[in-house]
């Protein structure tokens, strides 16, 4: 008798197993922002028989209340308006078993989320929490900045700063100075580029993340820095006949600080989690810096040589009147 009710227990056991669902196991998922802008909630059902998409119904829940529903018969998707990026990983997968999700870092809330499959009279469900180990998303899933806030604001005001002081320059030399009004126009053609690139790149890279915006923010500030260097050369061109051992330096010094904002982002652009901002910082300070030096210098050592030496006209001048004076 005792054979018997064993043997009933274990054909309702086996009957029960038979309508339940199971699923490969994913307890947490971990979300970082750095493996890009969408994270996938894996769901995948190991025991699916009839693989018809017309006998399956499945769900999905954040924190109990649905949110994504799929109605395999008539083939429609209803979505909660907060989860609108939620779509299958893989569609036509569906009744195979695999009904994960695809859905944006930004939606993708932390918390618990159940997905639960229906399959004739079989049905079953599993939950996956989602936790964070990302540096740009806080514990309400906001995205928070790719570099620190302090980089963040010496970068953009180093730039800031950079472009001030070449319009600087270049009215200090205009104004003082006699420079070919072709070259005026080129200088200032050019100044305005840098501007334009610099103002574009700092309004880029003051958006949260790492994304291809951001990183082209702060490509946009440090590629076109190069021309901070030549344009250094020609304001000294135009208030120096012969260029001093000083204002070499300077030059050397700023085409120095360019290599190394380079190779700082260079760095920075490959990483989600930049370790060299640093270098970054320190390359465009030295810009910064050398720039500041060099309205300095022509200031001071450029307008006393321009008030001790007779204009280049009247040089030429009067090195003309002399050699017609020799002619006759």
């Amino acid at each position: 008798m005792w054979m018997l009710c064993v043997w009933w227990v274990l054909l309702g056991t086996l009957g029960t197993g038979s309508a339940q669902l199971f699923f490969e196991s994913v307890p947490f998922l971990e979300i970082n922002y750095c493996n890009g802008p969408h994270v996938i909630l894996p769901c995948v059902v190991t025991n699916l028989k009839d693989h018809d998409k017309n006998s399956m119904f499945l769900s999905w829940q954040y924190q109990g209340n649905h949110f994504f529903i799929y109605d395999g018969a008539s083939g429609n998707i209803s979505k909660n308006s907060s989860f609108d990026t939620a779509t299958f990983l893989n569609r036509s997968m569906v009744p195979y078993g695999i009904a994960s999700l695809n859905i944006s870092t930004s939606q993708a809330a932390l918390g618990n989320y159940t997905c639960e499959v229906v399959e004739g009279n079989r049905e079953g469900k599993t939950r996956v929490e989602l936790i964070t180990s990302s540096p740009f998303l806080n514990k309400s899933s906001e995205i928070e900045p790719w570099f620190q806030p302090m980089e963040r604001y010496s970068i953009i005001s180093i730039i800031i700063v950079i472009v001030i002081l070449y319009w600087c320059q270049f009215a200090t030399v205009a104004t003082k100075f006699d420079i070919p009004l072709k070259k005026k126009i080129g200088l200032s053609v050019t100044g305005v580029l840098l501007s334009l690139l610099s103002v574009i790149g700092a309004i880029y890279y003051a958006n949260d993340g790492y994304t291809t915006l951001t990183k082209t923010g702060i490509g946009l500030i440090v590629i076109p820095a190069i021309i901070v260097v030549p344009l250094l050369y020609f304001l000294f061109t135009s208030v120096f006949e012969k260029q001093p051992l000083f204002a070499v330096i300077l030059l050397a010094l700023k085409a120095l600080g360019y290599v190394i904002a380079v190779a700082g982002f260079a760095l920075c652009v490959t990483e989600c989690q930049p370790t060299k901002g640093a270098v970054l910082i320190a390359g465009l300070a030295i810009i910064s810096a050398v720039a500041a030096i060099g309205l300095i210098y022509i200031i001071i050592i450029g307008c006393n040589l321009k008030d001790h030496q007779p204009p280049r006209k009247a040089v030429e001048d009067s090195l003309n009147d002399a050699k017609g004076v020799m002619l006759e």
